[in-house]
């Protein structure tokens, strides 16, 4: 066991021998998973800390880096700006396939890394064979923080900090929505300082009431991998362990204070009360930034919904003018199409009247032609006396052999019922003659008759 955790540490640099024991305990003793899970999450984060430039990570704050402070039990932690820039995982919230050279050469590493060390002894053929999958199944930020606030509460209570139930990352998003610091604990439950300080300290009443008021808080346990990660990151070297951070830019974080060992409630109040009056005026900075950049934005938005409204009423405004114009025009050539129909209807009318008229004087013509020359009176003439409707007589002699049709030529002649069906017929007694081919002295109308013209009802 001594072997195995020496060789842990002397790995992967981890300083606080419990730590390193803790987390060969997580993983079973397994020196090649837990090692490999060390390599995994620097390679991915690509350096823990880095010193902040000369102009600081943001504006308003002192700009000068301290030097990490030396750390012990009786000392009193200083304001420090550090810049730490996560792992590639945390900065993700769970941990993904990686994609490409850098990828490959992760697995390449890690699979060396688990032969190196089996042929040390420190591990066999089973975990060889299972570190292929290292990369592509974690356990997601949030279920790890779920997992913790779960064994925090069995353990010391329900009455703490608020600790979001959420990645490290989206719990750092959250508190810069809210133009909070976010107050970060990293639980190490087999520290002898952890219960003590969880007891008297962190869910202390006035511990409590000011994080909760002045932070969001977030807590990750050491034993898993985003609380293992996020220790790595900060360096935490003793625990218990908090820090207060706050976001910047380039997927890495300002860390504002850190506060290792046991403190008693009094001091983590005054450390952090500390940390609100001192750092506070870049979140009131940034406050006023937003506020007056939303402020900003609505003007912007009303003069653009403004200029919108002004622009859809001169559209509105044209459309109608347009339909108007069209709707003008559309009458105008409506009125035309119709006069012109009435005009060619009107010709087409009297044409058709013409014809008409052409065709009657023609037949009345050809009827007149048809009847000949009147006959003298003799034995073989028929006196005819036509009637009629408007009571005016008309009376002419036909031969006897003539055909009844000829009685009707003679009246088609006249003009009177053009375009009107009539027949002739007598009345005593009433008959019809309407036999056309008859002879006059076969229809029994010879030596005379008397007929009356009768208009038939349409």
């Amino acid at each position: 066991m001594n072997e195995k955790l020496q060789y842990f540490k002397d790995v992967t640099q981890v300083e606080d021998s419990a730590l390193a024991e803790q987390i060969l305990e997580a993983h079973g003793w397994d020196l090649g998973a837990a090692v490999a899970t060390m390599v995994d999450k620097n390679v991915q984060g690509g350096g823990a800390l880095s010193q902040t430039d000369a102009q600081g990570p943001v504006q308003g704050v002192a700009a000068a880096a301290a030097e990490e402070h030396a750390r012990g039990p009786n000392h009193n932690p200083n304001m420090v700006w550090r810049m730490v820039t996560l792992p590639f995982s945390i900065i993700r919230g769970s941990y993904n396939l990686m994609y490409g050279a850098v990828g490959m050469g992760m697995w390449i590493a890690g699979g060396m890394l688990n032969y190196s060390l089996g042929a040390l002894g420190f591990g066999g053929p089973e975990q060889r064979a299972g570190d292929g999958n290292m990369l592509l199944t974690m356990p997601a930020g949030t279920a790890e923080a779920a997992a913790f606030l779960r064994n925090f509460e069995s353990e010391y209570g329900e009455y703490h900090p608020t600790f979001q139930v959420t990645s490290f990352m989206e719990a750092l998003r959250r508190a810069g929505q809210q133009f909070k610091f976010l107050f970060v604990y990293l639980h190490s439950p087999e520290h002898a300082n952890t219960p003590p300080f969880c007891e008297r300290s962190l869910c202390n009443e006035h511990v409590v009431q000011f994080v909760n008021e002045n932070f969001v808080a977030w807590g990750g346990d050491v034993r898993t991998s985003e609380g293992f990660q996020m220790s790595n990151s900060l360096k935490a070297s003793t625990f218990p362990f908090c820090a207060v951070v706050m976001g910047s830019s380039n997927q890495r974080i300002a860390l504002l204070q850190q506060v290792e060992g046991p403190r008693s409630a009094a001091e983590l109040v005054s450390i952090l009360q500390r940390v609100v009056e001192e750092q506070g005026v870049a979140l009131v900075a940034a406050r006023v930034e937003e506020e007056e950049r939303q402020l900003n934005r609505r003007l912007r938005e009303e003069q653009d919904a403004a200029y919108q409204a002004a622009l859809q009423a001169d559209q509105e405004r044209e459309r109608l003018r347009q339909e108007e114009a069209e709707r003008v025009a559309n009458e105008v050539a409506e009125t035309e199409r119709k006069r012109k129909e009435e005009e060619e209807a009107a010709s087409q009318v009297a044409q058709e009247a013409a014809e008409r008229e052409a065709a009657l004087v023609r037949r009345r013509h050809e009827k007149a032609m048809a009847l000949g020359k009147e006959p003298d009176k003799g034995p073989n003439v028929t006196q005819v006396l036509l009637r009629f409707p408007n009571g005016e007589r008309k009376e002419r002699r036909f031969m006897s052999d003539a055909k009844v049709r000829l009685l009707y030529d003679y009246v088609d002649s006249l003009g009177m019922f053009d375009g009107v069906d009539y027949h002739l017929l007598s009345n005593f007694p009433r008959t019809v003659y309407d036999q056309l081919d008859l002879t006059l002295k076969s229809a029994g109308l010879h030596p005379q008759a008397s007929l009356f013209v009768h208009v038939d009802d349409k």
